[in-house]
């Protein structure tokens, strides 16, 4: 759009019809049709599917994570029937669309001066994003890594697909020394990049907190009554008022269990604090009745088991601010007095990081150039979520640090998470990058130590989406094994031939049983070895239909059943259509 040449009345013409259809809304317009991504326009034509390739399983004990190999609208199309609304963690690291040739849309690399790079960016990411949010359980969370060339579009982005109420933080992330030159010609020297964190629904979700053992040091404070004071009520407690000279208050490091703490009530604790609450309503306005340095003792406040809580009031005629002091709570004492007690500490939003990347390279025993990130910051991430059974993902995986950090985190405190890694194998990356490294991780490389964990390597595979119907679900209920096996986290194969295969995972002793020939003749047979099976199973059963009729499942215990491919297909037709009414 030429708004050099627009007149006055034109241009007013044209905002007015950019409120109208935004609705008159605050939000982030962006040009959505110039050139659709072609990634998105062929899920028109081929239904994304997964293959194996039992080349590259890796074994070594621990959960079964899971690698892709293929575009990563192709795979989260697909992992939006394999684990929607079952993902704890996402961790993403998308292209920072600097222009240097880090993103690629529609087989191109979008440079600096494309009219259309934002847009481009904002289109690739909106379509992931939200089939990402699908994605994550109801008390997950998302982080995205970012710098400043997409932060604020990001932002906006990501406040319209998870609400700008589920924003949790945005994290400054230090990644560079102050003093390391990029390029001299630049004034300006970038050190920062940032993590937004959004969750699902944040009325849901409790982050792990870190914690320190509860500091008593601080209660080293004693009040003497010199007097009886003078009794008066303030907010319907009963108030002693103690002037200078009528009260002493000592210091004294040996107090313990009996000291009390000093806190001023000021700023947030006026507002947060019922102390603070009473001090600001109350005391703090007595100055001109009562003169400065007053001690107030205010009765039937506070949760230290005193019953009163002492409040000092300005000590200056300028000064609007005091103090009040308190003893340990009395949970937090039984606490102490039964071994010790933790406090729980804020999530900061600021951390330096810059030495780990400055010594990123030989992380994972793989040379990396391109935004590899340091495992102990993505530890850290993934430790927000207090769930140790967690299951994460990363769609942008890269190198595979995220994986690395997953297996290294578990073998710090005895986790069970598990990670979902996808990549395109451009420039062969996923071959002989994010495989190798994961590889080096499992097995052990140079002076590290095997970490516990397997790896199942799959590629994206496709179905034709044309014909009849029936054909087409002829065709994807042959080719949709690995995804069952993948959402019921079952893969050692049982048995297996041209009409049903049986798989279990032998670590929790379940099943996957799938029959995909509806005129074959060994439905007998698999009824019969389904009898056999006594612990719990799921049923994955052929119909043109989605349901199933069998009278013969009633010999069948401990079981559930699901029609194929029906609601495959059906959430498959979805994502396209969401896709295009975007």
């Amino acid at each position: 759009m030429n708004f050099e040449n627009m007149s006055k009345e034109d241009l007013i013409e044209y905002i007015k019809n950019i409120n109208e259809t935004n609705n008159g809304k605050y939000g982030l317009i962006w040009d959505k049709e110039k050139e659709p991504e072609k990634i998105v326009e062929e899920c028109n034509k081929y239904i994304p599917i997964l293959k194996e390739d039992e080349s590259k399983i890796l074994e070594n004990g621990g959960e079964s994570n899971i690698l892709i190999e293929g575009d990563n609208f192709h795979t989260l199309s697909v992992l939006n029937y394999t684990h929607r609304e079952a993902i704890d963690i996402i961790y993403i690291d998308p292209p920072y669309n600097t222009g240097k040739e880090d993103f690629i849309y529609n087989d191109r690399y979008v440079d600096e001066n494309d009219g259309y790079r934002h847009s481009k960016w904002l289109n690739f990411m909106q379509k992931r994003l939200k089939i990402a949010r699908d994605l994550l359980k109801k008390e997950g969370f998302i982080l995205i890594s970012i710098d400043d060339n997409e932060y604020a579009q990001l932002k906006l982005l990501c406040d319209n697909i998870f609400g700008e109420k589920n924003l949790l933080s945005v994290q400054h992330i230090q990644v560079r020394y102050g003093n390391k030159s990029l390029n001299e010609k630049n004034d300006w020297q970038p050190v920062m990049e940032y993590v937004l964190i959004y969750a699902k629904n944040k009325l849901l979700f409790k982050a792990n907190k870190p914690t320190s053992d509860y500091d008593i040091s601080k209660f080293k404070y004693k009040i003497n009554e010199l007097t009886k004071g003078k009794r008066i009520k303030l907010g319907n407690r009963n108030v002693t008022i103690f002037k200078p000279g009528e009260y002493e208050i000592v210091q004294d490091e040996q107090l313990g269990y009996n000291g009390l703490k000093l806190t001023w009530a000021s700023g947030s604790v006026l507002k947060g604090n019922a102390s603070g609450k009473f001090f600001d309503k109350y005391i703090s306005v007595r100055k001109k009745e009562d003169g400065l340095g007053v001690l107030y003792k205010v009765e039937g406040i506070g949760e230290d088991g005193l019953g009163y809580r002492y409040f000092t009031g300005p000590k200056k005629e300028n000064a609007t601010k005091g103090v009040f002091y308190s003893g340990i709570p009395l949970s937090r004492l039984e606490e102490l007095k039964n071994g010790g007690s933790e406090k729980s500490l804020p999530i900061t939003n600021y951390y330096d990081f810059s030495p780990d990347f400055g010594n990123i390279r030989s992380e994972g025993g793989i040379a990396f150039n391109s935004g590899k990130k340091p495992i102990k910051m993505l530890k850290q991430f993934i430790n927000y979520h207090p769930n140790k059974n967690a299951i994460v993902l990363d769609f942008f995986a890269g190198s595979g640090s995220t994986g690395h950090a997953v297996m290294s985190l578990n073998s710090e405190d005895g986790g069970n998470r598990k990670f979902i890694l996808c990549t395109n194998n451009e420039n062969k990356i996923c071959e002989e990058k994010t495989y190798p490294r994961l590889k080096n991780v499992i097995n052990g490389f140079g002076n590290n130590k095997a970490l516990e964990g397997s790896l199942r390597y799959y590629k994206t595979d496709f179905v034709d989406n044309k014909g009849t119907k029936d054909q087409i679900y002829y065709d994807l209920t042959e080719k949709c094994i690995p995804m069952l096996c993948i959402k019921e986290d079952t893969y050692d194969l049982i048995r297996k031939n041209e009409q049903y295969a049986i798989y279990s995972n032998k670590n929790n002793n379940k099943y996957t049983c799938v029959y995909y020939d509806t005129i074959g003749d060994k439905y007998d047979e698999f009824i019969e070895s389904l009898k056999k099976i006594e612990e719990e199973k799921v049923l994955y059963i052929f119909s043109l239909g989605n349901e199933i009729e069998e009278p013969r499942l009633k010999e069948i215990k401990n079981y559930r059943i699901e029609a194929i491919p029906q609601r495959i297909y059906g959430l498959y037709k979805k994502l396209v259509k969401m896709s295009k009414d975007e």
